[in-house]
C-alpha cells in the first residue's frame, strides 16, 4: 500500500509540472522608450547667418514631481514561466524579477542601466573627474531594479486607486507631437516607429509614468505640509545662502524657425504673437510654454535657470534685467527663431528678502521630505505585495533574491501568520522565516 501511495503521488507531481510549463506569459513589457526630441537641433544656430540677433544660453532645469492605505497583493495564482519563449519553445526575454502579477524583463533592466548610466554623465559633464563619473555612473545603475520595482508597485497601486490618465495622455502626446513639428498624430506614430520603437508601449510608458506621478503626488505628496514658521527658520538660520549679486530668474517660449520656409516662418510669428496675447490676457505662461514651446525646457513650464550679469547674450541682458517679476518681453527676433521671456523673480544684489525666496525654501523642504516619505510608502506597498528577484541581480531595497520558478498560490498563501513569523508560499512548498 504505501509502494501505491508513492506512485500516485509521483503522478500527481508530474501532472502538476506538466500544467505549470504549458501557462502562458501575458504579462511581459517591452522596454519602455523615451519620446523623441529635436531639442539638439533647436539650440543649433541657421546655417544662414543673421546679424544682430541674440542667443540664448540656456541652463535646463528639471522640476521636481512631487506616493499610506495600499490594498493587500495576495502571491499570483497563475503560473508563469521564468522567461518567454518563442513557438519552438527558444528564450527570447529572460524574466529577472516578478511584482505581483506583473514582470520585469532583462532587457527592460539593461535599458534602465543605460539610462541610468547617461543620465549619471548628464549631470556630470564637465564638473566630474572621470574617477568620479565612474562612482556616479555605479551608483545610479545600482538602483536600476529597484526603481523598476517602484514604478511597477506604484502603476499598480494607481490602477487597484481607479486613477485615470488617459487625458493627460493624449495631452502629453500631443505636447511631443508639438515639440517635434509635426503635424498630426499619425505623424507622430510614423516618427516613433521609425525610431524602431513600438507606438504601443511608447504610449503605455507614458501613461506609467504620469500614473505614477499621480500616485506619488496623492499618497505621499499631499501629506507633506510646510508651514510659514518653518520657512522662516530656515530663512534666519541659512541667511548666508540668500546672499547673491544681482540675478534674474526666466523662462521662455521658443518658436523654431530653422530650414523653415518664408511663409512658414510668417505663419510661426503669428503663432508667436498669438500666444504672447493670451499671456497678457491672463493665460499661465508656463501652460503656454509645455503646449506651444519648441525649446528643451517646455515640460518644466519653459524653466531656463537663473543668471547672473554677464551669463546671457548683450542683447538679452539688457532687455531682461530692466524688468520685474512676472513680466513678459515682446516676442523676439532670435538667431533660432521667435522668442518669449519672463522674469519669473529680479533678485537685487545682497541679501534676499524672505518674500522673495519663500518659494525657494518651499521646494527645498518639501523635497527633502518627500524622499523619505516616498521610500516609506513603497516600503510598505512591497510588504503588501508579492516580489520575487532572480538569483544573480541586486535589488537594494531589499527585495527577494530567489529562483524564479511560480507555482499556484495554496490556501495557505491567504491565511493570516502568526506575529513575528512571516510565512511565503514559494517554489511548491512553504517558507517559514520566522524559525
Amino acid at each position: 500500500m504505501r509502494k501505491s501511495f508513492v506512485i500516485l503521488a509521483l503522478c500527481a507531481a508530474l501532472l502538476f509540472l506538466a500544467t505549470v510549463s504549458s501557462a502562458q506569459d501575458n504579462n511581459a513589457n517591452s522596454p519602455q522608450p523615451k519620446p523623441p526630441t529635436q531639442d539638439q537641433s533647436q539650440d543649433k544656430p541657421q546655417d544662414k547667418p543673421q546679424d544682430n540677433k541674440p542667443t540664448l544660453e540656456q541652463a535646463p532645469m528639471a522640476a521636481p514631481e512631487p506616493a499610506p492605505t495600499p490594498a493587500l497583493k495576495k502571491p499570483p495564482a497563475a503560473a508563469k514561466p521564468a522567461a518567454k519563449v518563442d513557438p519552438n519553445g527558444r528564450v527570447v526575454e529572460e524574466i529577472i524579477a516578478r511584482v505581483n502579477n506583473e514582470i520585469i524583463t532583462r532587457s527592460e533592466y539593461d535599458k534602465a542601466r543605460g539610462e541610468a548610466a547617461e543620465e549619471a554623465k548628464q549631470e556630470c559633464q564637465a564638473h566630474c573627474t572621470p574617477e568620479q563619473l565612474e562612482i556616479a555612473v555605479e551608483d545610479r545603475q545600482k538602483n536600476a531594479l529597484r526603481d523598476l520595482i517602484d514604478q511597477s508597485l506604484l502603476v499598480q497601486r494607481g490602477k487597484d486607486m481607479g486613477v485615470s490618465v488617459e487625458p493627460d495622455v493624449i495631452k502629453k502626446l500631443d505636447q511631443i507631437r508639438i515639440q517635434n513639428n509635426l503635424n498630426s498624430m499619425e505623424d507622430l506614430e510614423k516618427a516613433v516607429s521609425a525610431q524602431g520603437l513600438n507606438w504601443e508601449d511608447f504610449k503605455n510608458n507614458i501613461r506609467n509614468n504620469i500614473l505614477t506621478q499621480r500616485v506619488i503626488s496623492s499618497e505621499v505628496g499631499s501629506h507633506i505640509t510646510i508651514t510659514h514658521e518653518e520657512i522662516e527658520k530656515y530663512y534666519n538660520e541659512h541667511k548666508a545662502e540668500f546672499v547673491r549679486p544681482e540675478q534674474v530668474a526666466l523662462r521662455s517660449i521658443e518658436i523654431n524657425t530653422e530650414k523653415k520656409s518664408p511663409d512658414e516662418i510668417t505663419d510661426l510669428k503669428k503663432k508667436a504673437e498669438t500666444t504672447l496675447k493670451r499671456i497678457k490676457d491672463g493665460e499661465d505662461f508656463g501652460e503656454m510654454a509645455k503646449r506651444f514651446s519648441d525649446g528643451s525646457t517646455a515640460k518644466q513650464g519653459g524653466f531656463l535657470g537663473v543668471y547672473k550679469r554677464g551669463e546671457l547674450s548683450k542683447e538679452l541682458e539688457d532687455t531682461v534685467f530692466k524688468m520685474k517679476r512676472n513680466d513678459v518681453t515682446e516676442v523676439m527676433d532670435t538667431k533660432q527663431g521667435f522668442l518669449i521671456l519672463q522674469v519669473l523673480e529680479h533678485y537685487d544684489e545682497g541679501e534676499q528678502s524672505l518674500s522673495k525666496v519663500e518659494n525657494e525654501i518651499t521646494d527645498k523642504l518639501y523635497n527633502a521630505r518627500l524622499e523619505p516619505a516616498m521610500r516609506e510608502y513603497v516600503k510598505t506597498l512591497r510588504e503588501q505585495s508579492y516580489v520575487v528577484i532572480k538569483p544573480g541581480f541586486e535589488d537594494i531595497a531589499g527585495g527577494g533574491n530567489s529562483e524564479i520558478l511560480e507555482v499556484s498560490a495554496t490556501p495557505e498563501a491567504s491565511k493570516k501568520p502568526k506575529k513575528g513569523r512571516k510565512k511565503y508560499v514559494l517554489f511548491g512548498k512553504r517558507v517559514d522565516n520566522g524559525a
